[in-house]
């Protein structure tokens, strides 16, 4: 299957020179597409597509605050989250964009949506973690009104704690988080495991630090592609941040860029369902050669994990879902 990118100088509205997400790590990231890659301009979301998923009054608060930001200077939400005066415009071109690579996706094509602000961490009523809308959730809302089921992938070092929280009680979505065990935002412990009807839909594989492409490829075989293949999804959704290579500043995760390729052909391989990637974190030298790993393994390249032998607290953790059949959905 082809691959297209949907992605824009719309961002660059959003920034604060210094701080880890700013502008200049997209246009690292970016350095990573092919040249000959089919790029697509992003869309706006509309203020009622994000309200699938978050509040009315988070909504007007981003946007209330946004507009009292003077331009040219950004204002903190929290300690490490900031908007300017063109936060709310950037967040809805990334809410957007992220919803035309589900779009495509569903029509069978791979797609990657490189955009900023992120979104994973913004919960249904709050703004964090550099995140204002969740972009993912805001796709995977829309696509439930023309599908049934919808499967999430988030490989971002940090873990998805507002996807987490939206879809909890979904047996529509099927929510998969593997990420540094014990860093910020402090949850995705396999004990979460989602409530009611969505019993079974979230499956968290939090991993110590020091971990490699060997730990991460053995979370992917043996539990996530099981739970994805006993899900059969109609699209999956990549909340894809590559903060956990080797050189990324804010973890201590070891993965190198072609590990991104290994874990992109293993969810390729996994299920009929097309990909739609969405960008969250990452911030290391490096990210551009995993940008193009993970779309040489969109186009057919595949790739081996670097890293060597697997954690034993890796091998317990996969141990533990194995021995608990009810862990992940039948």
């Amino acid at each position: 299957m082809p691959c297209s990118i949907v992605t824009g100088d719309l961002f660059a509205g959003h920034d604060a020179p210094g701080h880890p997400e700013c502008q200049a790590r997209l246009d690292a990231a970016l350095a990573g597409v092919p040249a000959g890659a089919r790029r697509i301009a992003p869309e706006r979301a509309t203020p009622e597509d994000l309200a699938r998923v978050h509040t009315g009054r988070h909504i007007e608060g981003i946007r209330s605050f946004c507009r009292e930001c003077p331009p040219g200077r950004a204002r903190y939400l929290d300690p490490d989250t900031y908007v300017t005066s063109c936060s709310f415009d950037a967040a809805l071109y990334a809410a957007g964009a992220a919803w035309q690579a589900v779009e495509r996706a569903l029509s069978g094509e791979h797609s990657f949506a490189l955009v900023r602000p992120p979104g994973h961490h913004a919960t249904p009523d709050r703004a964090m973690g550099f995140c204002l809308f969740n972009n993912a959730a805001v796709a995977t809302a829309k696509a439930l009104r023309e599908v049934d089921r919808v499967a999430i992938v988030d490989w971002d070092l940090h873990h998805g704690n507002g996807t987490q929280a939206i879809f909890y009680g979904s047996d529509q979505v099927l929510f998969c988080s593997v990420h540094q065990a014990g860093i910020f935002p402090g949850t995705g412990w396999p004990e979460e495991r989602g409530a009611g009807p969505g019993v079974g839909y979230t499956v968290n594989a939090p991993l110590e630090g020091g971990s490699t492409g060997a730990d991460y490829a053995l979370v992917f075989r043996e539990v996530f592609v099981p739970a994805l293949r006993r899900f059969d999804p109609d699209v999956v959704v990549v909340s894809a941040g590559q903060d956990a290579l080797f050189d990324d500043p804010l973890g201590s995760i070891h993965l190198r860029p072609e590990g991104f390729g290994a874990l992109t052909g293993m969810l390729v391989d996994a299920t009929p369902a097309s990909l739609a990637l969405v960008l969250e974190g990452g911030y290391g030298r490096s990210h551009a050669g995993a940008i193009g790993a993970i779309v040489a393994a969109l186009d057919g390249a595949r790739f081996s994990p670097a890293g060597g032998g697997e954690k034993a607290s890796t091998r317990h953790l996969v141990e533990a879902y194995a021995s608990r059949r009810d862990a992940v959905p039948l």
